[in-house]
């Protein structure tokens, strides 16, 4: 068979550039018209976006129960047999949670469920029977659950100053004050709940006011007179009230 030469493929080339076009090639512009009107359908119908159902906090989480575990000391087991319905309630019907109290181990013990509309509520709900476990009221407690910018700050005596004796126990009138007027003047002025648990002190509140509230304590437990202390609490309620 003999070779094509160089001079003979071009010739070819030629040929077939100046030849008319055949059937062939005028169906593929019909087929390329065709692809054409396809490919606008098809961006039509992409132009719609497929409608799902939001996934719930369930789903998000892989479809897992996650518990929180709140340990009760001995001598809130009484207080919180009185009030379970009053704890129960709030978790269960509002937070869409489980509880139940583990007399084995004596501790509080709280689930997700399917129908729990977000993960955060969990965390919520360990809050609120912690802090009725430190000795809040009911009351006071579930504000823990309506407002997000609510904290609980614990200390004690010690960690201000080391006091024993009867100095411990002067320390101790000066928080509370006759009848229990110098703590409640304090939780009124700084808006928040204290709970003076033997040398432990408890605070509720948001951080500005927990803040105000834990410097007037610490100011007490130094020896300050309450006289004092109210003074320094009318700037400092003056000062809040200006920055709500």
């Amino acid at each position: 068979m003999p070779k094509a030469t160089k001079k003979a493929a071009q010739a070819d080339d030629i040929l077939q550039e100046a030849a008319p076009m055949t059937g062939i090639e005028a169906g593929t512009e019909e087929g390329e018209q065709q692809h054409a009107a396809g490919a606008a359908a098809g961006a039509e119908q992409a132009g719609t976006k497929p409608k799902f159902a939001p996934l719930s906090s369930y789903e998000q989480n892989g479809k897992r129960i996650e518990f929180r575990r709140v340990p009760v000391p001995q001598h809130r087991m009484t207080p919180l047999k009185n009030n379970w319905l009053a704890l129960y309630k709030p978790v269960t019907e509002n937070l869409k949670l489980d509880m139940r109290m583990n007399l084995k181990t004596r501790k509080v013990e709280i689930k997700t469920t399917p129908a729990t509309p977000d993960s955060g509520n969990l965390q919520r709900a360990a809050d609120f029977i912690h802090a009725y476990i430190l000795g809040f009221e009911v009351q006071d407690a579930i504000a823990l659950l309506r407002l997000d910018d609510l904290y609980i700050e614990c200390f004690e005596v010690k960690d201000v100053k080391t006091l024993r004796g009867e100095h411990m126990a002067r320390c101790i009138g000066r928080m509370s004050g006759k009848n229990g007027k110098t703590k409640f003047t304090v939780e009124n002025a700084t808006r928040t709940r204290i709970v003076l648990a033997d040398t432990r002190i408890h605070i509720l509140g948001s951080f500005q006011n927990i803040r105000a509230a834990r410097d007037s304590i610490c100011a007490l437990i130094m020896g300050s007179p309450a006289g004092k202390v109210y003074s320094k609490l009318h700037s400092v309620t003056t000062r809040l009230s200006q920055s709500y």
